[in-house]
């Protein structure tokens, strides 16, 4: 009998997930059964798959509690990847300042927290770093929802944003706006059972004084990169100081600072685009390491 495997998208992100045909392709050409299901349909028996590998759930940041009790009871009937422990540190961008505290080189942040006094936030912030502008995201976001990049001196129209997603008891991320973005773009390095796979170069995401997207999504622009020896070596260090062990997927997002030096932006464990269709090879890569180790059927 086949394996099956269940790549789990959204309804809204249906036809929109472009690494969904070179996956069901690979998974066929591997020997297994793979079909779409979205995470949040209660018909869908998660047992009868050998793996439910998470794709582009990418939804969940407005229902999160929903999404990991979904999470932790999939785990429970069947393999799921990246594993529920991952999925639960990696879904809140908290993690950002653990990795920071841990010494790693991540782009500076600041949290403000439901309750918090926005205006007080905004004002350290500032004070601690001269950037001349500042972006503004929900630590539980994707896809750059809710995300805008303001000048540092339109102080009431940050408080705005940030008192927005504050009243939707929503945690609050600034962050300074890191110019090179807009020569260099961002290096996103894929990482398919530990080992590099391949990397592309986003564009810029955020034009200055443009609202946030109304999509599921920002419009990407991607082309294929070979990443630096710098922002391989920044990528690996993160990865090597995660306590999950091997993962099956991981997305390192890196920009470059000021002083050209790369820096984490995002650490995609959850539900990230591989962008498989720019690396000939590289589904059938995960398709294969998703598969290795399962129980003869």
């Amino acid at each position: 009998m086949k394996p099956a495997v269940a790549l789990v998208s959204a309804r809204a992100a249906r036809g929109l997930d472009e690494d969904m045909p070179p996956l069901l392709a690979a998974f066929a050409a591997a020997g297994a059964h793979a079909e779409i299901a979205n995470w949040d349909d209660a018909g869908v028996d998660w047992a009868r798959f050998d793996i439910a590998l998470l794709r582009s759930a990418w939804d969940y940041t407005e229902r999160l509690p929903e999404f990991l009790t979904w999470v932790e009871h999939t785990a429970s009937v069947t393999r799921l990847m990246n594993p529920a422990p991952v999925v639960r540190w990696n879904s809140d961008k908290h993690y950002l300042h653990e990795l920071a505290r841990a010494g790693l080189a991540v782009v500076p942040t600041c949290y403000a927290d439901p309750g918090a006094d926005a205006g007080a936030v905004l004002r350290e912030f500032l004070a601690q770093h001269s950037c001349a502008e500042v972006v503004v995201k929900p630590a539980v976001g994707a896809g750059s929802r809710d995300t805008r990049r303001h000048a540092r001196t339109a102080t009431a129209e940050i408080l705005v944003h940030m008192n927005r997603l504050l009243a939707a008891q929503r945690s609050v991320m600034l962050q300074p706006y890191l110019s090179g973005v807009d020569v260099h773009g961002e290096t996103a390095l894929m990482f398919i059972a530990g080992r590099f796979s391949h990397a592309i170069r986003k564009g810029p995401l955020l034009p200055p004084g443009a609202p946030s997207t109304q999509g599921l999504f920002a419009p990407e622009a991607i082309s294929p990169r070979i990443p630096g020896a710098d922002e391989l070596a920044a990528a690996e260090r993160v990865l090597a100081h995660l306590p999950f062990g091997t993962l099956l997927y991981a997305r390192v997002d890196l920009i470059r600072d000021a002083q050209g030096s790369p820096r984490l932006l995002e650490l995609e464990i959850t539900e990230p685009s591989l962008f498989l269709a720019h690396a000939p090879g590289s589904g059938s890569r995960l398709a294969t390491a998703a598969l290795a180790g399962l129980p003869p059927r």
